[in-house]
C-alpha cells in the first residue's frame, strides 16, 4: 500500500446518516470483518476496553420511536416539526446497529481517557473498513441515542458509548462539501 492510497482512504471517510441507508441488510460475514479490524487498533497494554453489540429484532424502530418523542419534548414544534417528527420515527428501520461498550480493563489499570481514544481508533478502522466497502456510517453520540443506549444490559463498570450505525448506500447522496483548516493552523514546531 502506498502513502497516496491510504491518504486517499482517509480523505474519503464520511458521515452517512441511516436517512441514506437502503433497505438491504448487511451480512453477518461482512459485520464480522468490519468488528475484526476495529480489534486491531492500537491500545496501551493490549488491553483492548472494547465490546460491540449487533442490536437486532426491534431496535430499528424503537430506536426511531424514541428518538422523535425524545426531541419531541426537548424541543418546540417550530424547532422539530412534525414532519422531522415523523421522520426520525423511521430513521433507524434500515441500519445496522452496533452499540459500543466501554470495558475497562480490571488487570490494567489506565486513565480512562487513553481506553476511550483506544475505542476511538477502534471505531476509526470501522469507519474505514466501511469506506473500503462503500458501507454508509457513522458514529453516534446524540443525546437522545445515549439515553436509548440506557436499555443495553452493561456488565459492572461499563459505559456505553454510542451507536455504530452501518447501511448500505442508496443512490445518489450528494457529498457535502468536506472542508479542513489548513496544515499551517494545525502544526506548529518549536525550537528549545
Amino acid at each position: 500500500m502506498t502513502f497516496e492510497t491510504i491518504s486517499n482512504l482517509i480523505r474519503e471517510r464520511r458521515t452517512t446518516y441511516a436517512y441514506d441507508f437502503t433497505e438491504e441488510k448487511i451480512d453477518k460475514a461482512t459485520v464480522e470483518k468490519i468488528v475484526s479490524n476495529a480489534l486491531w487498533a492500537p491500545t496501551h497494554k493490549l488491553t483492548q476496553p472494547w465490546r460491540f453489540v449487533v442490536l437486532e429484532g426491534v431496535h430499528q424502530n424503537e430506536l426511531g420511536e424514541f428518538m422523535a418523542d425524545y426531541y419531541r419534548e426537548l424541543y418546540t414544534e417550530e424547532q422539530f416539526s412534525n414532519e422531522r417528527y415523523e421522520a426520525t420515527k423511521s430513521y433507524a428501520k434500515n441500519a445496522t446497529l452496533l452499540a459500543v461498550i466501554f470495558q475497562p480493563s480490571k488487570r490494567a489499570q489506565l486513565p480512562e481517557w487513553e481506553e476511550i481514544a483506544a475505542i476511538s481508533c477502534a471505531v476509526q478502522n470501522m469507519w474505514l473498513s466501511c469506506t473500503t466497502l462503500n458501507i454508509g456510517c457513522y458514529w453516534d453520540t446524540a443525546e437522545a441515542t445515549m439515553e436509548y443506549g440506557k436499555r443495553i444490559p452493561l456488565e459492572e463498570g461499563e459505559k456505553f458509548l454510542g451507536l455504530f450505525m452501518m447501511g448500505h448506500l442508496r443512490e445518489g447522496i450528494e457529498i457535502g462539501n468536506r472542508k479542513r483548516k489548513p496544515l499551517s493552523k494545525k502544526l506548529s514546531w518549536t525550537k528549545n
